[in-house]
């Protein structure tokens, strides 16, 4: 057996001539999850005036020197709008985000002042119940971001934060490598689907919906090409239409060397094949190898473990980091959180364990009971995994590696 992180080697290494070269132009609205094509850079500062923390009044803090002084106000800033030079001895009632007028220093925010009527008709006086400091609630112009600068670099994964970063810097386009295409199929005449009356010997697909589902939330352009009958030729030809449409086949369990597993004949007729048994619990089984496109080139193939918890971690542990490596994402990987185990796990595998665990109320990890690979109910229960070392026992109060299951996605 090879390690995981050997596998994650290999797949990433053979993904590097397989990059995605092409582009999109996308609204920053629709980029969510879009891996950049280039850097996106500020032609402004950020903000682009020094203007207000909170709601209060701007002045000169040296008219304020001690609490208790009363100042006319000389006018009222909402945001969006440019005041006039501040009048010595004055102060303008301001708003958040109102830009600074010339000649203010500081602002005090409402609640420490009293705003008192006017006698005559005109805008009041405010008490300012507080000294001021020069530069107090006061947002710098350039403060967060300076013109010229790189905000985001190109290879990054674009988060709602990200996509807020770009809008601030006026970026209201983003270029884009084109999202990974891959072709989905399941073999087997065993499988049906959600809906059908299931015949004797027959289950239903769930793992064309979870690995649906996780290629999507990973990013990608699924081309579903549904249940291939347990024929040769029928498997060959699924693989030639799936290279054609797509930059990675995936499908999961098949590849062995029953009479009726036709996926490793299929694929050693129509491209190539690597056989791993990588060391690792649920899991093991996991091909990877290259189908040839009818019109010149390859898509790369991966073949996942059948069993519905074996399909679902090797995908997240294995299969995305080579959709990161495809979508030209520079992201750096998911990093485990210490975290405190609330059960005891006497019996040491000698393989790499993922073990499905949530956080309970004390903020420390439990696992579902039954951890076998085809319990997809204990995936739903999780919220992540327990990335256990080969050899492992786990005692109650032991310092464990989580891995909540949102950062094992893209």
């Amino acid at each position: 057996m090879i390690s995981l992180d050997e596998a994650v080697q290999r797949l990433v290494a053979g993904a590097a001539a397989h990059v995605i070269a092409e582009r999109d132009t996308v609204s920053t609205f629709d980029a969510l999850n879009r891996v950049l094509a280039d850097d996106v850079r500020s032609n402004l500062d950020v903000p682009p005036a020094d203007n207000s923390e909170m709601d209060g009044y701007a002045l000169r803090a040296a008219d304020v020197a001690a609490e208790g002084a009363v100042l006319p106000v000389s006018q009222r800033i909402p945001a969006g709008f440019v005041g006039q030079p501040l009048r010595p001895g004055t102060a303008a009632r301001i708003f958040t985000g109102a830009q600074i007028p010339v000649g203010a220093d500081a602002v005090v925010m409402q609640e420490l002042c009293e705003a008192l009527p006017s006698t005559d008709g005109g805008t009041g006086s405010v008490r300012v119940r507080a000294p001021a400091t020069a530069g107090s609630a006061i947002r710098r112009r350039g403060e967060d971001v300076q013109r010229g600068a790189v905000v985001l670099r190109a290879g990054t994964r674009l988060t709602a934060q990200a996509m807020g970063l770009a809008a601030s810097v006026g970026a209201g386009q983003l270029l884009v490598r084109r999202q990974p295409r891959v072709a989905l199929f399941s073999t087997g005449d065993e499988l049906a689907m959600p809906g059908e009356v299931l015949k004797p010997g027959a289950i239903y697909n769930s793992n064309r919906f979870t690995l649906r589902g996780l290629l999507q939330s990973a990013g990608c352009t699924v081309v579903d090409l549904g249940i291939v009958v347990d024929r040769l030729d029928a498997t060959r030809e699924a693989l030639r239409l799936a290279a054609s449409q797509a930059d990675l086949v995936l499908t999961c369990g098949g590849v062995s060397v029953g009479e009726e597993d036709h996926l490793k004949p299929a694929l050693q007729a129509e491209g190539r094949l690597d056989m791993w048994q990588v060391a690792i619990k649920p899991g093991k089984p996991l091909a990877f190898g290259a189908v040839r496109r009818p019109a010149g080139g390859e898509s790369l193939f991966v073949g996942l473990p059948g069993n519905p918890v074996s399909a679902a971690v090797t995908f997240l542990v294995a299969v995305v980091p080579l959709l990161r490596a495809l979508s030209g994402d520079l992201s750096p990987p998911p990093r485990a959180v210490p975290m405190t185990a609330a059960f005891d796990w006497p019996r040491a595998d000698r393989r790499r364990e993922f073990l499905r665990a949530r956080v309970n109320g004390e903020g420390q990890l439990e696992i579902y009971p039954n951890q076998s690979s085809g319990v997809l109910t204990s995936l739903v229960w999780a919220d992540g995994l327990i990335d256990n070392p080969p050899g492992q026992v786990i005692a109650r109060g032991d310092l464990v590696r989580f891995l909540p299951l949102p950062l094992l996605l893209p």
